[in-house]
């Protein structure tokens, strides 16, 4: 059971080694992603020039719990819309927080606009 679901801003920023890549490190053992933030994440890295094959070993190596983004987790990313809008957040950015308030555990992001936002959900800047 995931204890925590980390948005591609948190992926990236462990793959990238960058500031809070420690705390996401930490998280990994029992980290869950949507399929959503998890395509975000290795299309920056395929925009940045990874092989896509290679962009895929590195992700699946990470043995995180790949959850799909299924008709209940996108009413729920609608449902956050009003909430998020002003922050300015995507549908990933939703996807994230719909899937940690379907699973009750903390969001994992290095999206400081995160911090602002009031939903009922927990957020955690890694940052």
């Amino acid at each position: 059971m995931a204890d925590s679901v980390l948005d591609a801003s948190a992926l990236l920023a462990f793959l990238n080694d960058e500031p809070g890549s420690a705390t996401v490190e930490a998280a990994l053992p029992r980290a869950a992603v949507s399929a959503v933030n998890l395509s975000e994440a290795a299309t920056v890295l395929v925009e940045h020039g990874a092989d896509p094959v290679e962009v895929r070993a590195l992700l699946e190596g990470l043995g995180l719990d790949v959850v799909p983004f299924d008709a209940l987790l996108a009413y729920r990313a609608a449902a956050l819309r009003p909430a998020t809008r002003a922050f300015g957040l995507s549908l990933g950015d939703r996807a994230c927080l719909a899937l940690a308030g379907q699973l009750d555990v903390v969001a994992l992001t290095a999206d400081r606009s995160w911090g602002r936002i009031k939903i009922p959900v927990e957020i955690r800047l890694i940052r």
